[in-house]
């Protein structure tokens, strides 16, 4: 059955891989752009709709089936845009998404954003993950979680550890986190879960 998946952050490296797979697969696919966002990087045949995460409109995800989350501050910015976009823009996705009706959303993390209180150089952006993936839970809809270790380049290898044997120091390639996002939206395979994330 062919779903409209709207996605946050089509136009990330990891993004444009799930726009990509999800159209292949059959899929509608609405990218959640800023005015100012390169399109240029997505299929021709991708469906826009204009919308910032620091200040998302009431409709932003009407008509969607599904919501992904894969839309990151960047590591250039501060923790008051790290805020904005990671936390508070997330949260409001889901709030919105619920809203609207959508049938599920698939939240992108990061490895260590289980922790309430995380340390580190990554403390401020792990606290930020860990209360919109909070939030999600919270939320009431199907959902689904992905924390992938670090993320790498590559061609997608099919293979991937989940769950509690994902090793934090390994790496996970962009093209395998778009195929377990794209799996967990089109299936519901990891409905009700938050998983840790490696490739093999």
């Amino acid at each position: 059955m062919t779903k409209t998946i709207l996605i946050a952050g089509a136009t990330g490296k990891t993004g444009q891989i799930l726009t990509r797979d999800l159209q292949n697969q059959g899929h509608n696919v609405v990218a959640l752009v800023r005015e100012e966002s390169d399109t240029s990087v997505l299929p021709a045949q991708t469906a826009l709709r204009t919308g910032d995460l620091t200040n998302l409109a009431a409709d932003a995800c009407d008509g969607a089936d599904v919501v992904i989350f894969a839309a990151g501050s960047g590591g250039s910015t501060g923790p008051e845009m790290t805020d904005k976009v990671d936390r508070d823009g997330a949260m409001r996705l889901v709030d919105l998404a619920k809203r609207a009706g959508t049938k599920r959303f698939v939240m992108l993390s990061s490895i260590g954003a289980d922790q309430e209180d995380p340390s580190g150089d990554l403390a401020h952006y792990l606290k930020a993950k860990h209360e919109a993936d909070e939030h999600l839970k919270a939320s009431g809809m199907p959902y689904a979680i992905l924390r992938p270790v670090a993320l790498t380049d590559g061609a997608c290898s099919d293979q991937v550890i989940l769950g509690d044997q994902v090793d934090a120091s390994a790496e996970a390639r962009r093209a395998d986190v778009a195929a377990v996002l794209a799996e967990a939206a089109i299936t519901g395979r990891l409905d009700g879960q938050a998983t840790n994330m490696q490739s093999a």
